[in-house]
C-alpha cells in the first residue's frame, strides 16, 4: 500500500535538527515524509539522518514581502507536483509560507504547531504587521497547535483563532524529550572532570548553565548583570553559557558583551552539537527568558538531574512547579534573578530537593514517545 505524503516545513533546518529530532524518522513508518527548509547542505545532512526526502525552500526569518512571495509560489507549485495528504508548518515565517501555499495548492490538511510567539516582544507597526500575519496563518491552517496550555490561551486572548481550531497535544511540547538520551549515565566521572578541567571549573564550584542562543530576550542582559553582582559574595559561582551568539536580530547590550568577553567566571562555549556533557557537570538551570513556547532546554536540563530558575512564562512555569523542581521568577526582574541565584546556592535543603524530583517530574510527564504518538493520532485521523 503507497503511503500518503507528509510534508513537515521549518523557516530554518536547525528547527528540524535541534527541535524536532528523531520524530521525521519515526513518521516517516506511516508516511512518506518530506522535509522542507532553507539552508540547502544543512537540510540534506538532516533528512538523511532522518531517513526522509527533502525539498530546499529558502526563507528568512526577517519581515522580507518580496522573498516570502517568491517562497510560497514555488512551494505551491511543489505541492501541487506532490499532492500530499498533509502539510504541517512549524515556526513563524514557515507558518505564513507554508499555509498559504498548501490553501492555494489545496491540500485538504493544513496542520500548523506554535512554539511561541516573538511577536510578544514587538510593539507599534511591527507588531501590528505580525499580529496580521500570524492570524493570516491560522485563518489558512485547517488545525493549529500550540505547543503549551500557555500559548493557547495567548492565542485566545489576542483572538487569532476560533478555539474549535486549537488542541495542545499531550502534555505540551512539540517533541517531548528522550529521557534514555538526556541522562547522566552516559558520562563517567573522568569525562566529566575533564571538561571541568579544561574549562577552568574547580572542585566545590556551583555552575548556572544557560543552553540557548545569546539574544536579549532570552534574558541574557539581565542574567550577566545578576551574576556580576552574585559573585562578589558568592566567589564560587561560574556560569556557563551553550549557545551561539546571534547579533543580527536581537543583539545583547554593549556591556553584557564585554562582561561575556572579560568576567573571568563565566564561561562561554559557543554552539555545542551535543550539550549533554555540560548539563553534566552544572548544577542549577538559569534560564531567564522573555517568551518561549515550550522550551526544550528546561526539559533537557531536568532529564539531567539538574533544577531550573525560570521566568514566569508560557511552557516554563508548565514543566517548572515552583519549589518542587525549580523556581520561577517574574520575567525582567534582574533582583529577584539574583536573590534566586543566591538562594539556590545557600539554601543546600532547598537545592538537594529541587534536585531529587528534577528528573522524575520530566520522566513522568514529557517522555517523547507520548508526544509523538499524540501527534500521529492526529494525522490517523484524517485517514
Amino acid at each position: 500500500m503507497t503511503k500518503k505524503k507528509l510534508i513537515r516545513i521549518t523557516t530554518v533546518p536547525v528547527s528540524l535538527d535541534k527541535l524536532l529530532e528523531g520524530q521525521l524518522k519515526f513518521m516517516q513508518q506511516h508516511y512518506e515524509v518530506i522535509a522542507v527548509s532553507s539552508e540547502k547542505g544543512y537540510l540534506e545532512k538532516i533528512g538523511k539522518r532522518e531517513g526522509v526526502t527533502t525539498f530546499h525552500l529558502e526563507m528568512t526569518r526577517k519581515i522580507t514581502p518580496l522573498y516570502d512571495l517568491l517562497a510560497v509560489i514555488k512551494l505551491t507549485w511543489f505541492l501541487l507536483k506532490t499532492r500530499p495528504a498533509i502539510v504541517h508548518s512549524h515556526t513563524p515565517k514557515a507558518g505564513i509560507v507554508g499555509m498559504m501555499a498548501a490553501f492555494l495548492a489545496r491540500v485538504p490538511n493544513r496542520f500548523h504547531t506554535v512554539a511561541g510567539l516573538p511577536l510578544l516582544e514587538a510593539t507599534g507597526r511591527k507588531r501590528k504587521v505580525l499580529d496580521w500575519v500570524e492570524k493570516l496563518t491560522y485563518a489558512f491552517a485547517t488545525k493549529v497547535y500550540p505547543n503549551s496550555k500557555g500559548l493557547h490561551d495567548i492565542i485566545l486572548k489576542y483572538d487569532y483563532c476560533k478555539k474549535s481550531k486549537l488542541k495542545v497535544l499531550a502534555n505540551g511540547s512539540s517533541n517531548g524529550i528522550s529521557t534514555i538520551y538526556f541522562s547522566n549515565n552516559h558520562f563517567s566521572f573522568a569525562q566529566k572532570e575533564e571538561l571541568k578541567n579544561q574549562l577552568g571549573i574547580q572542585q566545590g564550584d556551583f555552575v548556572f548553565v544557560f543552553m540557548g542562543r545569546l539574544v536579549s530576550d532570552k534574558g541574557i542582559n539581565e542574567l550577566i548583570s545578576a551574576f556580576k553582582k552574585l559573585k562578589i559574595n558568592h566567589p564560587t559561582a561560574k556560569l556557563l553559557l551553550v549557545g551561539p551568539l546571534e547579533s543580527d536580530l536581537d543583539p545583547l547590550l554593549p556591556e553584557t558583551l564585554e562582561a561575556i568577553e572579560n568576567v573571568k567566571e563565566i564561561i562561554a562555549v559557543g554552539f555545542q552539537q551535543d550539550v549533554r556533557l555540560y548539563f553534566s557537570i552544572s548544577t542549577c538551570l538559569a534560564f531567564p527568558s522573555y517568551r518561549e513556547g515550550f522550551p526544550n532546554v528546561v526539559m533537557q536540563a531536568g532529564a539531567m538531574e539538574l533544577p531550573s530558575i525560570v521566568s514566569n512564562i508560557n511552557g516554563c512555569n508548565e514543566i517548572i512547579i515552583h519549589k518542587e523542581n525549580g523556581l520561577i521568577i517574574p520575567v525582567k526582574d534582574e533582583k529577584k534573578l539574583l536573590e534566586t541565584m543566591s538562594a539556590v546556592m545557600e539554601d543546600t535543603v532547598l537545592y538537594e530537593y529541587l534536585r531529587s524530583n528534577a528528573r522524575s517530574m520530566i520522566v513522568n510527564r514529557y517522555e517523547q514517545r507520548v508526544v509523538w504518538e499524540a501527534m500521529l493520532n492526529e494525522y490517523k485521523k484524517i485517514d
